[in-house]
């Protein structure tokens, strides 16, 4: 292990790997929000999307570049000349920018997907560094599926890659096929092959495939060599997912006396920034998640709430605290005044562009607060969670339900739809289905319910139920989310956001049925 204490560079890809989890399609203002959340977190690398996915990735990705100064911002291309070029548009507004090219390096991939030669794939590769350094000198090159290719090839093409210009060069386990016990000595192997390896940042980019994806990272930083970690908030990602970055963040600190590694990341922001990405993509914490997880602090044994009250150190390898737990989370109530409410916003670090938003925030607050007696973070951070509301073509006003032991539940769904009132009514199999079917019964949608998730914001009775309902329609997966102390007013303001995004055509398909999948 080296002596010398070495940085570990973090690079997220919640927005652009993330986003490829199926249903977790991000808007841009969504993608705004959660990239000015990884800058506070204190981020170095932030992989804002693939720019030629789409018009609205271009969009998005611009977006960013224009706002984030701190982290860099960089944008995923095939290793194609179009590609490069929209990434290097994208990202030219920013002051610290990168290209991260890539093409598949595995006999399989190259036989099956490519159909093209090692030759060829060589060329293109260094065709797309050499147009990629036009836009910037910070380059990233993966091998996709590196972890199932020749070594020997492997040698060829990354110096080839680090010849031409690339500065960090990426092995990822694209299939989550690896094991710990090998990858590490695998990136060692290539770094040992590769004469100029010393000219390049060596990254690793894991899968989860096999549960591995974190184990597999840390064997890549310890025995490999690899000082850039790719990852993601809550693992989010293709298929099983990355390695979480919450996860990789704390083993590295909580073990430093091993890994002896510096890592810039303001991990109290780590559950606010898992708390945020969950609520955007609806995709809910699991309870025993590590580090972020409602559980992860929490002890139900008796043996260990005995040691825990005479030692935390006895079961608690970290404070709660460190990771951005609260040991008294309700901070406002319906007494507290405006200023005390906007402090907690600026201590949430949730983004605001005027005093007016923070008003119209504060109005719905006090709503809340009287008809909810405690009020936590989680239900702050979800007043401006609806902040796109307004600027929705179709809107919730009101629900009324009728349900009793024996009947068909019935619902009636007010809402309006372009500025026209709707008013829908239908029986059901439960008040939910009768909610959803009184909605379809003016929306006539067509679309297909593939997931209906409800999580609590808070604790309690009257806790803020969040909804998370999930709409297929034409080969395209979108997320709609709400939240309300009434479970069924939650339910039908997800299913109304769902369909909002079904109608607005600027949304971008899916990446899973789109482009091909990316390392």
């Amino acid at each position: 292990m080296n002596k010398v204490r070495d940085k570990l560079i973090i690079f997220d890809t919640t927005l652009r790997d993330g986003e490829q989890s199926p249903g977790a399609g991000m808007s841009a203002s969504d993608k705004l929000r959660i990239a000015k959340k990884l800058e506070f977190l204190g981020v170095d690398v932030i992989e804002a999307g693939f720019a030629a996915a789409s018009p609205g990735d271009f969009e998005a990705v611009c977006a960013i570049a224009k706002s984030i100064r701190n982290s860099t911002v960089c944008s995923l291309a095939r290793a194609k000349v179009e590609d490069v070029r929209k990434a290097g548009e994208a990202i030219a507004a920013a002051p610290r920018r990168r290209i991260h090219t890539f093409i598949a390096t595995s006999t399989l991939h190259m036989e099956k997907k490519l159909q093209m030669t090692p030759e060829q794939v060589i060329a293109r590769a260094v065709e797309a560094i050499r147009v990629a350094k036009e836009y910037t000198d910070d380059i990233e090159f993966s091998c996709e599926d590196a972890s199932r290719s020749e070594p020997e090839f492997l040698y060829r093409i990354i110096e080839a890659a680090i010849r031409e210009g690339a500065t960090t060069i990426n092995i990822p386990d694209t299939v989550g096929y690896a094991l710990p016990s090998q990858f590490g000595h695998f990136i060692k192997d290539l770094r040992e092959h590769v004469y100029n390896a010393d000219q390049a940042v060596w990254s690793v980019h894991c899968h989860n495939d096999l549960g591995l994806a974190l184990a597999n990272s840390l064997s890549g930083v310890i025995h490999g060599g690899a000082r850039q970690v790719e990852c993601s908030i809550n693992g989010l990602g293709e298929r099983a997912g990355n390695c979480a970055l919450e996860e990789l963040v704390m083993a590295v600190k909580t073990r430093n006396d091993y890994f002896n590694l510096g890592v810039d990341i303001n991990t109290q922001q780590l559950v606010p920034a898992s708390k945020l990405v969950s609520s955007i993509t609806g995709f809910p914490i699991q309870p025993n998640k590590a580090i972020v997880g409602a559980n992860a602090f929490a002890h139900a044994s008796g043996i260990h709430q005995d040691g825990v009250l005479k030692s935390k150190e006895t079961y608690e390898i970290m404070t709660p605290e460190s990771v951005g737990w609260k040991s008294n989370r309700m901070v406002l109530g319906k007494l507290s005044g405006r200023s005390a409410f906007r402090q907690r916003v600026r201590e949430l670090a949730i983004p605001t562009k005027s005093e007016t938003e923070i008003d119209e925030a504060f109005a719905r607050f006090k709503d809340l607060a009287d008809r909810k007696s405690e009020i936590f973070d989680e239900d702050i951070q979800s007043l401006f969670d609806t902040r796109n509301v307004v600027q929705q073509a179709i809107q919730f006003v009101s629900l009324k339900q009728s349900s009793e032991t024996g009947q068909r539940p019935q619902a009636e769904v007010v809402y309006m739809d372009h500025g026209e009132e709707r008013v829908g009514r239908a029986d059901g199999n439960g008040p939910v289905d009768a909610t959803f079917r009184a909605i379809e019964s003016c929306a006539k949608s067509g679309a297909e319910l593939l997931l209906f998730s409800i999580n609590a914001l808070t604790s309690g009775a009257e806790s803020q139920g969040e909804v998370t309902v999930r709409l297929t329609l034409g080969g395209r997966v979108v997320n709609g989310n709400g939240s309300d102390p009434d479970i069924l007013a939650a339910s039908a303001k997800a299913y109304l956001d769902a369909l909002n995004k079904l109608t607005n055509q600027a949304e971008r398909t899916n990446p899973q049925f789109g482009q091909e999948p990316t390392p």
